[in-house]
């Protein structure tokens, strides 16, 4: 099934644009005109080898330990190019939908993402994007919402020791 027959099915109100071949969030923020903030990006993380569907702004980078604290897991490594094509198999690599409930998964949801009105994603196509309204993915896909991305600038700070006085990536 595809991502638009799953949100048919599923008596979703959303609209598709077509535009440019792009081949990451941000970009799909830049040829859709809207903030990378409203951007869905889809990332699978394997927590103790149970795949799971984390969704997050385009502009931000997902905390792995944040996840693995929630999930009660032991690791909770990123899947791997061969793993997401053997999940996302009607969707074109880089371009699949934040849509976890369409693949057996279960959605889990960044915080911040979670304040906007309206997203944008890709529909398992690098030349075509869904805009839905936040109600409407929260109803269709009933994620767990939690913090666990950082701002993409933090990056610097990674290679730093360890302060929770100086830096907190749960608390942006």
């Amino acid at each position: 099934m595809t991502v638009l027959e799953f949100l048919d099915e599923k008596h979703c109100d959303y609209r598709v644009t077509e535009h440019k071949p792009v081949y990451t969030a941000e970009q799909l923020a830049t040829v859709e005109h809207v903030s990378p903030r409203k951007v869905a990006k889809p990332v699978v993380a394997r927590a103790d080898g149970q795949s799971s569907l984390c969704v997050l702004p385009a502009a931000r980078k997902i905390a792995l330990s944040a996840v693995q604290k929630h999930l009660e897991a032991k690791n909770a490594p990123l899947a791997s190019e061969y793993e997401m094509e053997y999940l996302f198999g009607d969707s074109e690599l880089g371009a699949e939908p934040p849509l976890g409930n369409l693949y057996d998964l279960p959605t889990l949801m960044d915080k911040k993402l979670a304040k906007d009105k309206q997203i944008v994603f890709q529909a398992g196509s690098h030349e075509r994007a869904v805009w839905m309204s936040m109600s409407q993915y929260r109803r269709l896909t009933n994620p767990a919402v939690f913090a666990f991305s950082y701002p993409e600038a933090m990056d610097e700070f990674e290679s730093m020791p360890f302060d929770p006085f100086f830096y907190d990536p749960y608390n942006f």
